[in-house]
């Protein structure tokens, strides 16, 4: 006698080739994010790891191919709905041209439809391989630099406590044998990325249950970011006590790579202790539970609403891109604003921001008071030319002659209007006298202010969506620091009603 579930063993056959066409339908019309996604593993020492993120998914599949086989197939429809969310999320990151949320939007397809195409049931047993895939995801530079400030804060703290005195400015500090300073690569993001991704493949196949698996994940997360304060602090005393010797130059990351091996070898090891026995794959394949065939119309009928969703956000972002036109921007700068008066510049400064349709800088004085201007101004925004973006700062981390020592937030009243500004303290490194000023920043998205990088994109976003361009600018402006107190205020007071005219002339054409 033949057994039932004989009878009804799953034809996966179908439901693979329907997974490799939408796949290959993705690759089609996100090709450039996913090109993009591919550069950067290739550029970024930090995010290497990606290149082996696919390969491990789906040896992670493969491994549970047995339970799998088992299981039927049955490719759910309400699966477009948030599809059709994904989409619009990288439409929104393609028309503000960040990176991170088109690449996170294209993964979380490929994720969902294949959710879409195998089930709900299939999907809870592919949850970990296809939940993996987002680590191919390049991002964590947005952690660089409050990373950065607790390796300065926790190193100047305990070097303190060494009993070697310290004198701190920023991320930048002295002690009695040198002068030493934190920089993007001792932020110790790469530490935390490499070890939360491991840690978390370490975690599914050491653990079988969930509260463990989540544990080691977060000790996973916590182990690098102790780890980097201390191998900070190491280096610093190992340069101090050595006449800055050892820990010099490339010494330091290959000190920092030694120490940070070590300490994930001694959690790994640790973690393994409390180890458990998977289950075995025929026990997980009896606990399946067999259903009837689906009817083969249904599934490609859903398969083609999920392709149909897939495509909209492209052919619309092709639609809003075709309505934008080039057009020769005529940026000026007043010549007077209230009792200011434009002047040549007295600083040999500039902020650095990459390829702005236009920009222009001036000074202007008052009596005994004086203050700079600079505007960025950008159009037609893409992946290469784009206002928000972590290349535009103020002083680069390796400017010879700048460096910023301080970070804040101010208000003043801009235009008629109580506004927030960042405020930088800049600081000239080289010469004799202390030379320093204070730099107030601020964003115009299509008319409207803001201090902050995430609503400046949600602005120019919204902007792009309701057919009215991407016009954006960056406002600063900047005076020296005993001056500023007073200078600063009563510049923007007088002078914001102008430059807001000269930035609105520019829309309006």
């Amino acid at each position: 006698m033949t057994h039932p579930a004989q009878n009804q063993f799953p034809n996966w056959k179908p439901t693979l080739t329907a997974i490799a066409a939408i796949l290959l339908w993705i690759g089609y019309w996100y090709w450039g994010t996913l090109e993009a996604m591919a550069h950067i593993w290739w550029r970024s020492e930090t995010y290497t790891h990606g290149i082996i993120v696919p390969p491990i998914a789906l040896w992670l599949i493969w491994r549970d191919r047995q339970r799998l086989a088992a299981m039927q197939p049955q490719a759910t429809g309400w699966f477009a709905l948030p599809l059709a969310g994904l989409v619009f999320l990288w439409l929104l990151g393609d028309l503000t041209a960040v990176n991170a949320l088109t690449q996170f939007a294209v993964v979380g397809l490929i994720v969902m439809s294949i959710m879409g195409i195998v089930g709900w049931q299939v999907s809870k047993a592919l949850a970990f391989p296809l939940f993996f895939l987002f680590f191919a995801v390049p991002v964590g530079d947005f952690l660089l630099p409050r990373l950065m400030e607790w390796t300065a804060d926790f190193t100047v703290q305990a070097v303190r406590l060494s009993g070697i005195p310290v004198f701190r400015e920023g991320q930048n500090f002295v002690i009695p044998s040198g002068h030493w300073s934190v920089v993007e690569a001792c932020s110790g993001v790469r530490y935390l990325i490499a070890s939360l991704t491991v840690g978390t493949l370490y975690a599914y196949l050491t653990y079988t249950s969930l509260k463990r698996r989540l544990t080691f994940i977060l000790v996973a997360l916590l182990v690098p970011i102790v780890a980097n304060w201390l191998r900070a602090y190491m280096i610093v005393m190992l340069g101090h006590l050595s006449g800055n010797k050892l820990a010099a130059g490339v010494d330091h990351l290959i000190y920092g790579w030694v120490f940070f091996g070590i300490v994930i070898v001694i959690m790994f090891a640790i973690g393994a202790r409390w180890a458990e026995q998977p289950m075995q794959a025929a026990q997980r394949a009896m606990l399946t539970t067999l259903s009837d065939f689906q009817k083969p119309p249904l599934s490609w009928a859903i398969m083609l609403s999920l392709a149909i969703v897939i495509a909209t956000g492209p052919l619309y972002e092709k639609h809003l891109q075709q309505a934008n036109t080039d057009a020769v921007i005529n940026l000026s700068l007043p010549a007077i604003a209230g009792a200011w008066h434009a002047e040549a510049s007295a600083i040999d400064w500039q902020p650095q921001f990459a390829s702005p349709s236009a920009e222009r800088r001036s000074a202007y004085r008052k009596q005994h008071g004086r203050v700079g201007l600079y505007i960025a101004y950008y159009q037609n925004q893409n992946y290469e030319r784009k206002l928000v973006t972590s290349a535009n700062v103020l002083v680069t981390s390796n400017d010879p002659l700048w460096q910023i020592v301080a970070n804040r937030q101010t208000n003043a009243n801009f235009g008629g209007s109580e506004l927030v500004f960042r405020e930088a303290e800049l600081l000239k490194k080289q010469g004799s006298a202390d030379e320093r000023y204070i730099v107030w920043q601020t964003y115009w998205i299509n008319g409207h202010l803001t201090a902050s990088d995430i609503e400046a994109k949600w602005l120019t976003a919204w902007s792009m969506l309701t057919g009215h361009g991407d016009d954006s600018a960056a406002i600063i402006i900047y005076a020296p620091k005993d001056s500023a107190t007073k200078d600063l205020p009563a510049f923007v007071n007088e002078a914001g009603d102008e430059i807001l005219r000269s930035l609105n002339e520019i829309r309006s054409k």
